[in-house]
């Protein structure tokens, strides 16, 4: 039986075709951005200089386009149309929600140096009504065409698809009552543990920042893995790490807001003295005062009614003078 489609929904699907306008990168393909992506994904870089042409990684499509820290902060020429209108439409009708289903990025050419990017936004579809566990809405696929500019032509080189879940929720919250129930402290999320990562968590908890050893070889690495990326062996012990290092990258996340995470939150790429890296919050700091190259020392604080012990960091002169968080 076919449910008779929301007289409403003649709107939203009216959208569905509809391409909107150009979203331009705000630089060229260039040496130095490929360098510091391929260094914070862990990349060899010079796997992309081929014959003195430099060929940016296929997964760094997207990011040439992004629009940076800023919302919305696009270069000129850019279309100032909102690609998600449907989903505005959705929420009028009580589908606030949204859950990220898919993203597939699939690649038509590598792109070189020296060339500018742009892409444009298709609706590509929404799918009839439907129920889940989480609730009751759409699905909406948007597809960006990424083209490089060109004399005789722009050509397309890649694209990418993203579909989300836009509902209504399962459960709504209930209407307020005489005496509303007190509010629940939102936790931190626990980590997934497994047989790789164990030791990991079990010296945090302890009051250690253990780091995976190779036995065969004696390289670091973090994060943990099953087998030594450099020479494939599958032995492995641990090292307790002095906890002192330096900023090597840093992020501050402005949006979304996550509780019970601080807002702002500042996320810090940390280069530790024994030469491995890893993420972590850095505390005891205003945001806008973290700097590349900052000295810093771990310390171990708990969480969720000390369910979950996590190894952070603080500015050393902060840890000196007992600065709280």
């Amino acid at each position: 039986m076919t449910l008779a489609e929301h007289e409403w929904m003649n709107e939203v699907r009216a959208l569905v075709g509809k391409e909107y306008g150009r979203v331009y990168a705000w630089d060229k393909i260039n040496a130095p951005m490929i360098r510091q992506w391929c260094e914070v994904m862990g990349v060899d870089a010079t796997r992309y200089t081929a014959e003195g042409a430099v060929i940016a990684p296929p997964a760094m499509l997207q990011v040439w386009c992004m629009e940076g820290p800023v919302a919305n902060n696009y270069p000129p020429g850019s279309t100032t149309e909102n690609p998600y209108e449907a989903l505005k439409l959705l929420e009028a009708q009580g589908m606030a929600s949204v859950v990220a289903v898919n993203s597939e990025l699939t690649f038509g050419r590598d792109v070189r140096e020296g060339e500018r990017l742009y892409y444009t936004t298709r609706l590509d579809s929404i799918s009839p009504e439907k129920t889940t566990a989480l609730g009751t809405g759409y699905f909406v696929t948007l597809v960006m065409a990424f083209f490089s500019e060109q004399p005789q032509g722009d050509e397309e080189v890649g694209q990418l698809l993203f579909r989300v879940f836009k509902f209504r929720p399962a459960n709504p919250v209930k209407p307020a009552t005489d005496k509303p129930a007190a509010p629940v402290a939102a936790k931190r999320p626990l980590p997934g543990i497994s047989d790789d990562t164990r030791f990991f968590w079990d010296g945090a908890r302890a009051g250690k920042l253990l780091i995976q050893r190779c036995k065969g070889c004696g390289e670091l690495r973090h994060p943990p893995g099953p087998v030594c990326p450099s020479c494939h062996s599958f032995e492995w012990d641990t090292v307790e790490a002095s906890g002192r290092g330096t900023v090597y990258s840093f992020v501050v996340m402005h949006y979304p807001e996550v509780p019970p995470f601080d807002h702002l939150n500042p996320i810090v790429l940390v280069e530790l003295e024994e030469g491995t890296r890893l993420i972590s919050q850095i505390v005891g700091i205003q945001p806008g005062e973290v700097r590349i190259g900052q000295a810093v020392q771990v310390e171990f604080n708990s969480f969720n009614d000390g369910e979950l012990v996590l190894p952070q960091f603080r500015p050393v002169a902060a840890a000196a003078q007992g600065v709280a968080a």
